[in-house]
């Protein structure tokens, strides 16, 4: 009777001593959230992604809008790629305008939700930009490799197709991004830009060399539609090479470094590059115009106002001197 009676005093004791030590534990396994994810101390590579990220608001949302209003415009005669550039740019300026919020939220918001925006944001720029490009690169690949397949597939359903699909993974990838906790899921990242960029290379690559034998033999001339899409090409080339290449060489190697450093160091550095692209894209877009629109004609105007005021102003002492 006596060891029945004190079972539940005993029961009772050993559960108040037990339970602050359980629920300590269970405090030290939380994880306290960090707008810096860790890298509270190691924040050098962060602010170098932030610095690019700031050309991106101040030049490339101009830039970007520039280009969709352009193609807008150009709506009635447009080009095969005109939705995929369209995207592409709408989701850059998209990804420059979470910017300003993600540095006030790292200083002074310090907002789990708002965090979680810049994050879905963060994924959107990490599979529009390579994905588009392909997408662009398939629609040069085919239009001079395969001209005759080409154009019995203009029809402007199958490029809405491509980015709806080029969307979904898109959304799909962004939303995996925002919930976390997914097992190697850096390594999505690095698969798609490594099979992304090997395809890039290999597909522009092969457009400039099919249009360099284009010339034939004895002609020191391209021809002019040629030559433009050579200047594309090569564009395009370009960009993947110095956006691109970066997290190409560095992702891969992720096992090479400890976790603290790829996250902190290796991760934004690469990213910094890929996120600068939101500026670089749609200049060189802009660069290959022979006259952009809306700018140029207001340049002009500026610059002929300021010409006839320099006018008047030397016409004046002229005028009354001759008085």
């Amino acid at each position: 009777m006596e060891r029945n009676a004190s079972s539940p005093l005993n029961s009772t004791f050993l559960l108040t001593q037990l339970l602050p030590i359980t629920t300590a534990d269970i405090n030290a396994t939380v994880k306290a959230f960090s707008v810096f994810d860790g890298c509270d101390h190691q924040v050098e590579a962060i602010l170098f992604d932030l610095t690019l990220q700031c050309i991106n608001v101040v030049v490339g949302i101009p830039a970007n809008l520039l280009v969709i209003a352009i193609l807008i415009r150009n709506r009635k005669e447009p080009s095969t790629s005109d939705i995929f550039l369209g995207c592409l740019a709408f989701m850059d300026a998209y990804f420059g305008a979470m910017t300003p919020f993600n540095l006030l939220n790292l200083y002074f918001w310090q907002s789990k939700g708002i965090w979680s925006a810049i994050k879905f944001s963060y994924g959107v720029k990490d599979t529009t930009g390579p994905l588009f490009l392909s997408c662009i690169c398939i629609d040069r690949f085919m239009a001079v490799l395969f001209p005759i397949i080409f154009g019995q597939h203009k029809h402007v359903r199958y490029r809405i197709s491509l980015s709806m699909l080029v969307l979904c993974l898109t959304f799909a990838y962004s939303g995996a991004k925002v919930v976390g906790g997914l097992p190697n899921f850096e390594k999505v990242f690095t698969g798609e830009v490594l099979a992304t960029f090997a395809w890039m290379i290999v597909c522009n690559i092969s457009i400039l060399w099919a249009l360099k034998r284009s010339r034939g033999a004895g002609k020191d001339e391209m021809h002019p539609m040629k030559k433009k899409a050579f200047k594309t090409v090569y564009s395009i080339l370009c960009i993947i090479v110095f956006n691109y290449l970066p997290p190409v060489a560095l992702f891969p190697f992720e096992d090479y470094y400890s976790p603290d450093v790829f996250r902190c160091y290796v991760q934004p550095t690469g990213f910094a590059f890929l996120n600068i692209s939101s500026t670089t894209q749609p200049l060189v877009y802009l660069s290959r115009l022979e006259k952009v629109p809306f700018l140029s004609d207001m340049c002009i105007k500026n610059c002929c106002t300021h010409a006839s005021a320099e006018n008047k102003n030397k016409k004046t002492p002229a005028q009354s001197t001759l008085a």
